[in-house]
């Protein structure tokens, strides 16, 4: 039997385990990304572990998140971030230079390799033949200085690509297909690989637009071949030296199968508040709306503005309407200005910002309160937009750019003639804002610059064997990262201190959260009770982080998304599943649950048993912790255990 493309990348840095699905594996990481709203905290780990110089192939830290400079805060720690990449050896992205992603893509990825991001997005670089996956900070850094990445092996879906897209269609909607089809936890435990006649109608960006939206589905991954397709790119950004062929094996298997037929597909939208919650837009036509918004990580490429761009060329914008423009790159953005389309996007009424993540991170262009917002964003979580009651919808450039020319929302099939856009037969390069990494001995001699918003990270205590612990929150499914601890410009130009971050945890689902957690802070702590996909989104660990800052000993979910469930790991919180579903009906918020002989019960197996104090009550859970996980468990985390190991 032949290897799939994934196997293939699984197999060539395969360090530790074996290749069964759901085994703990440990891989070789060639590449890693950061980017600043998660890199702070990445740089400050790097230098409390002492290290000297990246042990990867190429590290790069980005600047794309974290641009609003409303007092010295960001900046502050732009200039902490640019002496940490001198000093450990990594490339940097200066402001305005781009989304991480597709700049990465642009200079950096290379087919064949294994590229780990402290972003959730750092999926997207899978269009490029890379094993490319989201992780918490912490184990970023561990593959900065050499260490494998560890992760469960898994389960690979193939997804058979056939057709070719209509008119009014684009890639956007085969990623909204796949969310119609199987939501928001549908690729939970699997890498997603693309194959198939359809592949050769899909672009490098296209793939991009696809693979960055794998996240949404939960995967571990999304990958495609390096093929004809990925050469020619690599060939127009003058990277041509670093492509490599790696196609499936002609008699390759995958663990699940689905059928994509291109042709076949309308243009889709998912409504508020999760991007799981597909229809078509002809179901929504009429809806009227406040924002259109064309970028971000999800929809990054040239032709992504310049469809619009041609959309509305000529036209004006609806009264009322904002049409938010946010390019990607820099290169990008330069391209769009030489070929009049950014003229276009701007005479019909946009509003153009920098390169960089903005919006979608809820860094600016908040939508009013009430109003509907169309986004080409990957993400629409409660809150996400910087708006506490948003209504956010996620779709594609086309049906963004018609609905923003009549202030509604249009069914971009309803609009007649399709414009066609051709990519730039040479596109800019520019590498003016990225700096290349200083050599070891001159990167040795460089000082860290630290603002004073820097805070270090206060030690964690190791795993008690005995505790009894309030439940202060109880929730239902799909709570995300954003709803644990919320992005945007309130929150994040704290990234890199706990102490004013933790502030902001669960505001959203319980704003007196951080008093009632602070009181239990010195009385042993507290747990939560979840639902199914707990810490769905952003890799962000601040998300396992601050709640640990704050008492939180121990999480009870229905299950977990693969992220967040590894960084609240990494940072000495104790993740459980129930054992039945049906056991969660016993747990109320205000319950005190109790665990008595822990440590043992870790070691000795996945059961546990919790006593509901006062209630003659008891309540079965497990935990799917590795041999490895269990010790780091018990020394209260990933930091505690490497210095000991160390």
């Amino acid at each position: 039997m032949g290897y799939n493309v994934t196997q293939k990348l699984i197999q060539d840095h395969l360090v530790k385990g074996e290749m069964t699905p759901g085994e703990e594996i440990g891989l070789k990481i060639d590449q890693t990304l950061t980017q600043d709203a998660t890199g702070t905290m990445v740089m400050l780990e790097l230098e409390a572990m002492g290290l000297d110089y990246r042990k990867t192939e190429a590290s790069a830290q980005y600047v794309d998140h974290n641009l609003i400079q409303e007092d010295s805060k960001n900046p502050d720690d732009h200039l902490f971030l640019e002496s940490a990449a001198q000093r450990f050896g990594l490339h940097f992205s200066r402001p305005g230079n781009g989304v991480s992603h597709p700049v990465h893509m642009q200079r950096l990825a290379k087919p064949g390799q294994t590229l780990l991001g402290s972003d959730s997005h750092t999926c997207a670089n899978g269009c490029m033949g890379m094993l490319a996956m989201g992780a918490g900070g912490i184990d970023v850094a561990m593959a900065i200085a050499g260490e494998p990445f560890y992760v469960k092996m898994p389960e690979v879906w193939g997804v058979y690509v056939k057709g070719e897209l209509p008119d009014w269609v684009s890639a956007k909607d085969v990623i909204l297909e796949m969310l119609r089809r199987h939501d928001v936890k549908g690729g939970v435990g699997k890498v997603i690989e693309y194959y198939g006649p359809g592949l050769k109608e899909l672009s490098a960006m296209d793939r991009h637009v696809i693979a960055n939206m794998g996240a949404e589905l939960g995967a571990t991954g999304t990958v495609f071949p390096s093929d004809e397709v990925v050469k020619n790119y690599l060939k127009r950004q003058e990277r041509e030296e670093d492509w490599k062929e790696l196609i499936a094996d002609n008699d390759a298997e995958y663990d699940l199968h689905e059928t994509i037929n291109l042709s076949e597909l309308e243009p889709l939208i998912a409504k508020p508040s999760s991007p799981g919650n597909v229809v078509p837009v002809r179901e929504v036509a009429g809806e009227p709306i406040y924002q259109s918004y064309i970028g971000s990580s999800a929809n990054p490429g040239y032709r992504d503005f310049a469809i619009a761009a041609e959309i509305v060329k000529g036209k004006s914008i609806a009264q009322g309407v904002s049409f938010d423009l946010n390019p990607t790159s820099r290169q990008m953005l330069q391209d769009l200005v030489k070929d009049n389309h950014i003229a276009s996007l701007l005479s019909s009424g946009g509003r153009l910002h920098q390169a960089g993540c903005n919006g979608c991170i809820g860094m600016g262009q908040a939508p009013a309160t009430g109003r509907n917002s169309l986004r080409t964003t990957p993400r629409n979580f409660p809150g996400r937009s910087g708006t506490k009651e948003d209504s956010v919808f996620l779709c594609s450039p086309e049906t963004a750019a018609a609905s923003a020319l009549y202030g509604k929302i249009v069914d971009p099939l309803d609009l007649g003639e399709y414009p066609k856009v051709e990519e730039p037969a040479q596109p800019t390069v520019d590498t003016s804002l990225l700096e290349y990494p200083l050599p070891e001995d001159e990167a040795k001699s460089v000082e860290l610059v630290k603002g004073p918003n820097i805070a270090s990270i206060p030690e964690m205590d190791e795993l008690p064997d005995q505790l009894e612990l309030p439940i202060l929150l109880k929730m239902g499914d799909n709570i995300s990262t954003d709803e644990i601890l919320a992005g945007g410009a309130r929150v994040l130009p704290y990234r890199s201190n706990l102490p004013e971050i933790s502030k902001f945890t669960f505001e959203i689902v319980d704003d007196t959260y951080y008093d009632r957690a602070m009181d239990t802070k010195e009385k042993g702590g507290h747990a939560i009770v979840g639902g199914y996909n707990y810490g769905q989104g952003s890799s962000r660990e601040h998300a396992a982080l601050a709640p640990r800052y704050l008492g939180l000993r121990v999480a009870i979910v229905q299950d977990f998304a693969r992220i967040h469930w590894q960084n609240l790991v990494n940072f000495g919180v104790l993740p459980l599943t129930f054992s039945e579903s049906e056991e969660a009906e016993k747990l109320e918020q205000g319950d005190v649950i109790q665990f008595n002989g822990l440590r043992d019960a870790l070691q000795n197996g996945q059961d546990l048993t919790a006593t509901i104090k006062g209630k003659d009550q008891t309540v079965k859970l497990r935990h799917t912790l590795s041999y490895r996980q269990v010790d780091m468990m018990l020394k209260g985390g990933l930091i505690n255990w490497t210095k000991e190991k160390a």
